[in-house]
């Protein structure tokens, strides 16, 4: 039998999907979001992209109008935050006082950026991006006159504010203590040729060094960074992409097992059985993985909520998506399928020079994953592939001629519980 109510903390991707999905399976209960920042639930990714460079509206960053809550009876509390769990009286208390009585309980508390531990890393104009005040404030200041702008982290959120920093012509260089971009999301080859095309661009790109202190002008504002090897850099503005940390202390103060996120089971549940974790702050046991792992994308945000809302309906099934993930930067379109982390063996297809190919990724001989630039169609197929299994070789993928999009269909079937392809792919992921 469903809850009488069910209580969604974060009003984040995953925190919309849960609610839109519980009543996308008929769910009748009270169902309240609960939100800390005023402006609702907003799209994310465009943050670090459109959004910054003013070419997407501010009304295009809603990921729901207000008439979708009224419409399907959910109660948004905006610019409100649970403060605590009482589990014994299956009670939340939000900072505004309220207190709110569930059935379940979903915890979509999302993640928060790290900050440089480094001397200056307080002053003005030393920033982070997550949320959309974030974002206008960093857009506002980008919105003038060419600055030397500093980004802290070659990941996919520091290389997008990179791109559309260098785009709005401001002098860019981009600073990472790893010795290749990437690192943790993408194979050599791709990190690659995605660096020679930011310095195709003019950008500058320092790898392998740390910054070791931020030193300001006579009124407190940045102007200065020392890396570690003692060169110092103009820097009128810095945007720190280092990484992000789980949103656990509601979880913590619950009493639930945490680690690297809130730990959860297949089916996305705490160790009590009415409290939930779905999207960034959720870490799950993954069969792609095989081991409990976090992942910050749309498509787990998305997939972790309709699980939960199954599950709070009766209808309970393993997690087990396959993770996919998009970022654009320039012409560059980058889409992974799988993870790629864990192989043993690459094969590359198309043609690098061009900006045109995908590497496909083995471990033990199987298709684990696949990371492709400007070939959608293969990143569509290795989906399905991964999905439906594969026996795929990386033999035969090194054959002349090999081309993902001439595979017997029987290995190219629709993916089951596959999101809309275009519409998570307008709002990007990141690894």
């Amino acid at each position: 039998m469903a809850p009488h109510s069910v209580v969604v903390v974060g009003a984040g991707q995953a925190g919309l999907e849960t609610a839109a999905a519980l009543r996308g399976r008929g769910y009748e209960g009270r169902i309240t979001l609960v939100g800390d920042e005023p402006s609702g639930p907003c799209d994310r990714p465009p943050l670090s992209k459109g959004y910054l460079a003013g070419t997407v509206p501010a009304a295009d960053i809603a990921l729901r109008p207000p008439s979708f809550y009224a419409a399907q009876d959910i109660e948004l509390l905006a610019g409100d935050r649970v403060t605590s769990v009482d589990r014994e009286r299956r009670t939340v208390l939000l900072e505004s006082g309220l207190r709110l009585p569930y059935g379940a309980l979903v915890l979509a508390t999302g993640c928060r950026p790290r900050t440089l531990p480094v001397p200056g890393a307080a002053l003005t104009g030393v920033l982070t991006l997550r949320g959309l005040a974030d974002a206008e404030d960093l857009r506002l200041r980008l919105s003038g006159p060419p600055r030397s702008v500093v980004v802290v982290g070659a990941g996919f959120i520091g290389l997008e504010v990179a791109a559309t920093a260098r785009g709005l012509g401001h002098e860019v260089t981009v600073v990472e203590a790893q010795p290749r971009a990437l690192a943790r999301a993408l194979t050599p080859q791709m990190s690659d040729r995605v660096v020679a095309e930011h310095r195709a661009q003019g950008v500058r790109v320092l790898l392998g060094r740390e910054v070791s202190a931020l030193y300001s002008d006579a009124e407190g504002r940045v102007q200065v960074m020392e890396l570690g090897d003692g060169e110092r850099i103009a820097a009128d503005l810095v945007v720190v992409g280092v990484g992000v940390l789980p949103n656990t202390g509601v979880a913590l103060g619950a009493d639930l097992v945490v680690g690297d996120g809130i730990v959860v089971d297949e089916r996305l549940r705490t160790e009590d059985p009415d409290i939930y974790a779905v999207g960034d702050a959720a870490r799950f046991p993954s069969p792609h993985a095989g081991r409990h792992i976090r992942l910050e994308s749309v498509q787990n945000a998305t997939d972790q909520a309709r699980c939960v809302a199954a599950g709070i309906c009766g209808e309970p099934y393993p997690y087990a998506a396959v993770p996919w993930f998009w970022s654009e930067q320039y012409a560059m379109r980058l889409q992974m399928a799988g993870l790629t982390a864990a192989h043993d063996e690459t094969v590359t297809v198309g043609d690098p020079d061009e900006g045109r190919f995908s590497v496909l990724c083995f471990r033990g001989g199987r298709l684990i994953g696949v990371e492709s630039m400007n070939r959608p169609a293969d990143h569509g197929i290795a989906r399905r592939l991964l999905t439906n299994g594969t026996q795929l070789t990386p033999a035969t993928a090194r054959e002349p001629g090999f081309d993902l999009k001439k595979l017997p269909r029987t290995q190219a079937a629709s993916p089951s519980r596959s999101t809309n392809t275009t519409t998570q792919e307008r709002q990007s992921v990141h690894a």
